[in-house]
């Protein structure tokens, strides 16, 4: 056994003020196992959100060492113990206490992004035909477990706090988990220029980086999504068919 310091942030309504705690640590153990000894140990009413533990749930995001991470698969090995580990809340949204935010924006976010709406059946007996390649292609954004560490880490929320004008990279995924879907009809591509931000992106690909997943969200969402707008609203031949197209 050996000894760390952990220095976390602790207050309410983003009044923060870093405390070292200084425990053992064990062989295999990760930042939560950490979070929770100190929680028993002598910080009782340390608030920390957390669920499954296995990095399905996304709820225990947190900021470690300035990282974005999901805090149940950050392992202490992995990390400079020789200096005090910093573990932060998220700083993209509101804060509550200690170490939990208010994420609630995603889902009204969300909730702008038109439902899925699937064309007609393609036989008699209402089944479709599909191509395997299509289905395939939109399974990698369902891997998605809303961890937020995408939203956390992407400049337009973090530091331009435009959290009603842009619903953000985890949203992206889901409208093109809809909009690439081969069965899918609706027509979303208006309200991304307009009233979902897709222009304020600049595809860093800090976004990606982050995802626990290893979901590629700038290549194989952000951008297909980018392009459809530039297509619809930019593309010069499309204007000219606008043009001559009759009105119904």
């Amino acid at each position: 056994m050996s000894k760390a310091t952990f220095r976390i942030s602790r207050g309410s309504g983003g009044d923060l003020t870093p405390e070292d705690y200084e425990i053992e640590i064990g062989e295999g153990m990760v930042v939560l196992d950490a979070v929770h000894q100190i929680q028993s140990e002598g910080a009782s009413d340390l608030a920390v959100r957390w669920n499954c533990k296995a990095g399905k749930c996304g709820s225990c995001s947190a900021e470690v060492n300035g990282m974005p991470r999901l805090m149940c698969m950050t392992r202490l090995e992995d990390l400079d113990l020789s200096q005090p580990v910093t573990i932060e809340p998220m700083h993209a949204f509101p804060h509550v206490r200690d170490l939990v935010t208010d994420v609630s924006s995603n889902y009204r976010a969300k909730k702008s992004i038109k439902p899925f709406k699937p064309r007609k059946p393609d036989n008699a007996d209402g089944t479709w035909n599909m191509k395997q390649e299509d289905v395939e292609r939109v399974q990698e954004f369902r891997k998605c477990i809303e961890c937020f560490l995408c939203q956390d880490v992407c400049h337009v929320l973090r530091d331009h706090h435009k959290h009603e004008e842009f619903i953000g990279p985890r949203n992206f995924v889901y409208s093109a988990a809809l909009e690439m879907h081969p069965l899918d009809t609706e027509d979303r591509v208006g309200d991304l220029k307009k009233d979902q931000g897709i222009g304020y992106c600049n595809i860093t690909k800090c976004c990606t980086v982050v995802c626990p997943e290893n979901i590629k969200i700038t290549d194989n969402a952000i951008i297909p999504l980018k392009e459809r707008v530039v297509d619809e609203f930019y593309d010069p031949f499309t204007k000219l068919f606008r043009m001559f197209k009759p009105k119904k």
